[in-house]
């Protein structure tokens, strides 16, 4: 039996030591650890990594239940995968330990994913809530434009102006994609 842990993060600013610190604490055979930037590729590579090389007898230890997944089925998913490679589940915060196959803990495992799966939308919920709020008082969102409103008019000038001035040449002087120019005179 060996101890395999698997931590998660959602973002590249969130670290992983805390997790990595916790798994060296209790004496971790092998750790999986995935850190996610805007796709779930990474995380979801680990884990399948983590998955393939657990054996029968293991332990799967995780430090709370929703670094198995974002969602509630990949969550289940994924203990189901544990599960059928013969390993168990343990969270260090105590809230499941699936080495118990009654059906009273496979109910708990599902009602407590569910309350992950609704922690994870209040999140997500209070963030959109906040953005919009943001957005009303004129905080910018996405990426700063390569040209400033100056800019902007002088290429509107420059291409109406009937010198013959193309979409290339005005991309090639304001060094930008000739796509930015289209827009912008489109606009």
């Amino acid at each position: 039996m060996a101890l395999v842990g698997f931590a998660r993060v959602s973002t590249t600013a969130q670290d992983l030591a805390a997790q990595l610190e916790q798994f060296d604490r209790i004496g971790c055979d092998n750790v999986f650890a995935g850190k996610q930037g805007g796709t779930k590729d990474e995380n979801e590579r680990k884990l399948e990594e983590m998955i393939s090389y657990i054996r029968d007898g293991d332990v799967v230890v995780v430090t709370k239940l929703d670094r198995l997944g974002r969602s509630l089925r990949m969550i289940l998913s994924a203990i189901d995968a544990i599960h059928k490679r013969g390993a168990s589940l343990r969270t260090l915060d105590g809230a499941i330990d699936t080495s118990n196959n009654s059906p009273f803990a496979q109910a708990q495992v599902s009602l407590i994913g569910t309350f992950a799966q609704l922690e994870r939308d209040l999140i997500v919920s209070r963030t959109g809530d906040g953005r919009e709020r943001a957005k009303l008082k004129g905080v910018p969102f996405g990426r700063k434009p390569k040209l400033n409103s100056d800019q902007k008019r002088e290429v509107v000038k420059l291409y109406n102006s009937g010198n013959g001035t193309s979409i290339s040449k005005l991309s090639q002087k304001f060094n930008v994609s000739r796509m930015t120019i289209s827009r912008i005179v489109n606009e």
